[in-house]
């Protein structure tokens, strides 16, 4: 069995989504909360909080702050994990020091286990229920492999106002379609190298063949230019001083723009992929029925 992550885009009704904004506007304050904790305690007493010891105090902080009781369990203490994550992290040097998160900056929270919510779906599409909001969100998606789901993250996207759940699904290996690969041919086998001027060179051992780089930034980049110089003209958030409205405004259109030239070249990249894999998965097949196997 091997572990695959498969995404969906959910579609949320008015009050869903608002149940939604709350939950995450809770685990973000948890974080927060588990991150002013630690450092008070590494600057006064000069103590290092671990995990355990934040992961037991959950139950005496929900008694306080009784907002965090309807919420999952095992939900509230991967936010807390998250923030152990990160510390260590820190320590091995891989990133900086944890900083505070605002709203703006988390993008969701996690359910590490199955006993949080329920899943409906065959791979395409289907439903998702989240027991401790007690809501069903519509999911739209195809997987491209499929199996028992382990664990769920809520993903929220700002730029593009939009909720996905990421599910981490463990499936079973795949047999190999023609034999091993002592039985694989040359002709089926492709050379490729990365370049500048063009995306890739492809060479199967007889010719070659570019494909061209499409330069979707160099595409937008006359309205990425108009609305920066716009985007300059307004007044912007500083310490102490609230953000334009028209700032905000323009920000947001920058930010869609951006965000729909990184879809398009994901897209662009996942075809052209899939189409050298079709390619000599198909020269494979030719070359296996050539030897009657």
């Amino acid at each position: 069995m091997v572990t695959r992550r498969q995404t969906f885009r959910l579609y949320p009704s008015k009050a869903q989504e608002k149940a939604l904004l709350y939950a995450r506007r809770l685990h973000c304050y948890l974080y927060n909360a588990c991150l002013a904790h630690r450092e008070t305690e590494s600057k006064l007493h000069r103590r290092t909080v671990t995990y355990l010891e934040q992961q037991n105090l959950l139950p005496e902080f929900k008694q306080v702050w009784v907002e965090y009781a309807a919420l999952h369990s095992q939900s509230l203490q991967a936010t807390v994990k998250r923030v152990d994550f990160a510390y260590q992290r820190f320590f091995q040097g891989l990133s900086g020091r944890p900083k505070f998160k605002s709203i703006r900056r988390y993008s969701g929270w996690t359910y590490p286990a199955q006993s949080g919510w329920k899943v409906n779906s065959t791979g395409k599409h289907g439903t998702v229920t989240l027991n401790d909001l007690g809501i069903t969100l519509k999911m739209r998606g195809q997987a491209k492999d499929w199996g028992t789901p382990t664990t769920l993250t809520i993903v929220y996207k700002p730029s593009q106002r939009q909720w996905y759940a990421s599910f981490t699904v463990e499936v079973e290996v795949p047999e190999p379609k023609f034999g091993s690969q002592s039985d694989l041919r040359y002709e089926s086998i492709v050379a490729y190298d990365l370049g500048t001027e063009t995306a890739l060179t492809l060479f199967d051992g007889t010719e070659f063949q570019e494909i061209t780089n499409p330069r979707f930034t160099q595409k937008s980049e006359e309205q990425l230019r108009r609305l920066g110089k716009l985007k300059r003209r307004k007044r912007a958030p500083k310490r102490g001083v609230k953000a334009s409205r028209r700032w905000k405004t323009i920000h947001k259109l920058e930010s869609r723009l951006q965000a729909k030239v990184g879809r398009q070249r994901r897209d662009w990249q996942h075809k052209v992929t899939s189409e050298i894999a079709r390619r000599y998965d198909k020269a494979l097949r030719a070359a296996v029925g050539e030897r009657g196997d």
